[in-house]
C-alpha cells in the first residue's frame, strides 16, 4: 500500500465524487494491505455504482479470500449479467474463468 498514492485518490474521490474509477482505484490500492477497507470501497461501488462492470472480478475474488462465498458467488453471477448485457465479451470470458476457478476451490473443502 501506498500512502501518498491513497491520500491522492482519496482527494480524486472527493473532488469528483460520481465517478465510479477513483473509488474503483481506492479499493484497488486497499486489495493487498487492507481488506477490510478494500471491502468498504468495492461496497460503496457495488452499491452507488452497480453498472460499474471492472468491480465484479477484484469484489468477488476479495469476498472469496474473506470465506464470503456466498457473497462472492452472487457477484460473480452479478458480474456475468452485467458483462453479458453491456455486450462486453472480453470481461465475461475473465468472470467465466474466475467463476469457474472460484467453483473448484469451493468443491476442493
Amino acid at each position: 500500500m501506498n500512502n501518498d498514492r491513497i491520500q491522492q485518490l482519496i482527494r480524486f474521490v472527493q473532488e469528483e465524487p460520481g465517478e465510479p474509477f477513483n473509488v474503483y482505484a481506492l479499493a484497488m490500492e486497499y486489495v493487498n494491505g487492507d481488506s477490510e477497507q478494500a471491502r468498504a470501497y468495492f461496497d460503496q461501488l457495488l452499491d452507488q455504482h452497480p453498472d460499474y462492470l471492472p468491480t465484479y472480478y477484484h469484489a468477488a475474488a476479495l469476498y472469496a479470500e474473506r470465506g464470503e462465498r456466498d457473497k462472492a458467488a452472487r457477484l460473480y453471477e452479478r458480474g456475468l449479467a452485467l458483462a453479458r448485457s453491456q455486450g462486453n465479451d472480453k470481461t465475461y470470458r475473465e468472470l467465466q474463468r474466475a467463476r469457474q476457478a472460484f467453483d473448484d476451490d469451493v468443491e476442493d473443502w
